[in-house]
C-alpha cells in the first residue's frame, strides 16, 4: 500500500481464450481443477505470486499466435480510461471515455466522478506484447505472443508470458498519484538515474548534416558556459550525421565516424576537455554491410539485422564496446523498433499487425526477441548510461537509465514540439524514477521556432526533474535565451522541484497547461495566436 491507493494481484480470469494454428482461429478454454485452462492445443495456468498474478503459457504441438483472458468486471459507464504506449508515444497518449475498441498497451487506468481510480498492468519485460481493453461489462488482458508476422513455436517451452498487477485507491488520490504507485508497482529493478541529466544535443539545429567535430565542441563549450560552474557536470551528445552510412538515415558500420569524426576517441577527449561529459548516437539494427547477417528487405536504404539471431547480438555488443572504449560515457541507441518490427508503432493501433517478417528464431516471441537485443546492449554498456530512443520502453525498464518517451520535437515546427513533447511529459512522468529516467526528447532554440514557446517547454522539463537536453543553434545564443538557459539548467542540475510536478488539466486537455510544481500551480500557454496548426510535417 503506497498512500491510499492499494496494490494488489489480480484474482484470477473468468475466461481463457487462445488462438494458435491447430485451431484455425480462436479457442475457448476450459478451466482445470487445478486453476489452469486448457485448449486442444493449449494450457495457460494463471498463478498467484508474491508480486502478481503470473500468466504462464504452453503450446507444445500447434503454433499459438494470441491468449485473451477476460475478468467480467467492467469500468463504471461515466469512466474515463487512460492507458500507455507500446514505445514512444506520438501526441496520443490522453484519457478518453470508454472505448470498448481502444487498445491501452501495457496498463490502464480508470477514474470517474464520485468513484475510486483503478487500474491494472503487466510487469516490465514480460514474454508477451501486452495490451488491455476496457468496457463496461469487463477487461480483458490481449497477450500477443507471435514471433513477427507469425505464430510462436514454443515446443516443450514453459512461456512466462505476464505478471498482472491491479490497483485501487480512493476517491480523495488524484489519478496521477494513483499512476505513479502503478507504475513503481511495475518494475522492481529500475535503473533510472540517481543524479540529473541535463546536456546538449544538436540534432534539432543540425538535423544530421553540415556539422562537424568542431561544432560538437562548440555545443559542449555552450552547455558548460549554461551550467556555470555547477557541481553536476553536463553532457554533449552527438546525434546522427557523424558515421557512415546512407545519407539521411545513418547506420553502420560502427567502426569509425566521416570526415573530423574519423578519430572519435580524440573528439571525445576535446568534449571532456570542456568540462563535459561526451554522449553519442547510433543505430544498432542497421548497416550497409552486407558480410552481415542482414535481412532481404531494406529500410532507409540499408539493411536490418535480425536480433533473434547470436551472431547479430555479438556484432550489437562489439558496436557498443567500441564506442564505449572511444570515451563515450552516454550510448543512446535508436530505431530498434522500426528496424525489428518495419514500422513505427502509434499507441492508436495494435501495431504488430503490419510485421513484414517472421524471426530466424521461430521459438521466441517478439517481445522475448527485443529484450534480449536491450539486455546485450546492456551487458556490452557496463556502466555507461544507455539512453534507448524508438524503443519499448515496457521491455528496456530495468535495462536502460534513460528512455525516450515520446515522438520528434522540432527546431523546426513548434507544433510538433507542443503535441509530441507536452504531452508525453505529462501522460508519462509517472514512470519517472519507477520505470527509468524520462526523456520528453530536446528543447530547441533555433530561428525557426518561437523562443518565447521553447522556454516555457524549456521551464517545464527543468522543474520536472526528467532529462533536460537543450538543441541550440550557435546563432541564438544570445540575450533572453542565454539568461533562460542558464536558469532553467540550474534549475534542472539541482534536480528540479522537491516532490516533482504534477498535470492539473490533464483529463480535459492533451498538452496540460496547469500544473501543478513546489510553489504552487503555473500556467503555460502552448497555443500561437492562431491556435494549433492541424497539418504536422514529419520533421
Amino acid at each position: 500500500m503506497t498512500g491510499d491507493t492499494v496494490i494488489e494481484a489480480m484474482r484470477t480470469p473468468d475466461a481463457v481464450f487462445a488462438w494458435s494454428t491447430a485451431s484455425g482461429g480462436m479457442s475457448t478454454a476450459a478451466k482445470e481443477s487445478d486453476g489452469g485452462w486448457v485448449t486442444s492445443s493449449a494450457r495457460v495456468e494463471t498463478v498467484k505470486v508474491i508480486d502478481g498474478l503470473s500468466v504462464r503459457v504452453t503450446s507444445p504441438s500447434a503454433g499459438l499466435s494470441r491468449v485473451a483472458l477476460r475478468w467480467r468486471d467492467g469500468v463504471h459507464e461515466d469512466a474515463l480510461v487512460l492507458g500507455d504506449a507500446w514505445e514512444r508515444s506520438y501526441g496520443d497518449l490522453g484519457w478518453q471515455h470508454v472505448r470498448p475498441e481502444r487498445v491501452l498497451p501495457w496498463y490502464w487506468l480508470a477514474t470517474s466522478s464520485g468513484h475510486y481510480t483503478r487500474g491494472a498492468g503487466v510487469r516490465v519485460r514480460p514474454g508477451a506484447m501486452s495490451y488491455w481493453t476496457v468496457d463496461t461489462d469487463g477487461v480483458t488482458l490481449w497477450l500477443d505472443v507471435r514471433s513477427g508476422s507469425e505464430p510462436v513455436e514454443l515446443g516443450a517451452r514453459e512461456l512466462d508470458a505476464a505478471t498482472v498487477v491491479a490497483i485501487s485507491a480512493v476517491s480523495d488520490v488524484s489519478a496521477f498519484s494513483a499512476q505513479k504507485t502503478l507504475c513503481a508497482a511495475l518494475c522492481s529493478d529500475s535503473r533510472a538515474l540517481r543524479t540529473p541529466l541535463v546536456g546538449a544535443n544538436n540534432w534539432y539545429y543540425a538535423y544530421g548534416s553540415g556539422f562537424d567535430a568542431q561544432a560538437v565542441v562548440r555545443d559542449a563549450a555552450l552547455i558548460v558556459e549554461a551550467a556555470d560552474g555547477h557541481v553536476e557536470r553536463p553532457f554533449s551528445v552527438i546525434d546522427a550525421g557523424w558515421s557512415t552510412g546512407a545519407s539521411g538515415a545513418p547506420g553502420g558500420p560502427w567502426l569509425t565516424g566521416i570526415k573530423s569524426f574519423e578519430n572519435m576517441t580524440t573528439v571525445a577527449d576535446r568534449i571532456r576537455a570542456e568540462d563535459a561529459r561526451p554522449g553519442l548516437w547510433m543505430r544498432p539494427l542497421l548497416t550497409s554491410d552486407r558480410s552481415s547477417p542482414t535481412r532481404d528487405e531494406m529500410l532507409d536504404g540499408e539493411w536490418p539485422l535480425d536480433p533473434s539471431r547470436p551472431e547479430v547480438l555479438n556484432q550489437v555488443r562489439r558496436d557498443i564496446q567500441r564506442l564505449v572504449s572511444w570515451g563515450y560515457e552516454l550510448i543512446k541507441h535508436d530505431f530498434s523498433t522500426f528496424d525489428t518490427i518495419g514500422h513505427f508503432v502509434p499507441g492508436t493501433e495494435l501495431g504488430m499487425e503490419a510485421v513484414p517478417w517472421s524471426f530466424a528464431d521461430r521459438s521466441r516471441t517478439t517481445a522475448e526477441v527485443v529484450i534480449g537485443l536491450y539486455r546485450a546492449i546492456r551487458e556490452a554498456a557496463g556502466d555507461t548510461i544507455v539512453i534507448g530512443c524508438n524503443t519499448i520502453g515496457h521491455l528496456a525498464a530495468g535495462l536502460v537509465e534513460v528512455q525516450r518517451i515520446g515522438d520528434d520535437t522540432s527546431g523546426r515546427q513548434w507544433e510538433r514540439t507542443r503535441r509530441m513533447g507536452v504531452n508525453t511529459l505529462a501522460f508519462r512522468l509517472a514512470q519517472h524514477g519507477a520505470f527509468f529516467s524520462v526523456d520528453a526528447d530536446c528543447v530547441p532554440s533555433t530561428p525557426e521556432t518561437p523562443w518565447e514557446k521553447n522556454r516555457q517547454f524549456l521551464d517545464l522539463i527543468a522543474h520536472s526533474g526528467t532529462a533536460l537536453f537543450a538543441s541550440i543553434d550557435p546563432v541564438t545564443w544570445k540575450g533572453g535565451v542565454i539568461a533562460d538557459v542558464r536558469r532553467a539548467v540550474k534549475t534542472a542540475l539541482d534536480g528540479g522541484d522537491p516532490g516533482g510536478i504534477e498535470p492539473l488539466d490533464w483529463q480535459l486537455n492533451s498538452a496540460p497547461r496547469r500544473w501543478l510544481r513546489a510553489d504552487g500551480e503555473h500556467f503555460y500557454d502552448w497555443s500561437m495566436p492562431w491556435g494549433a496548426d492541424s497539418g504536422l510535417a514529419s520533421i
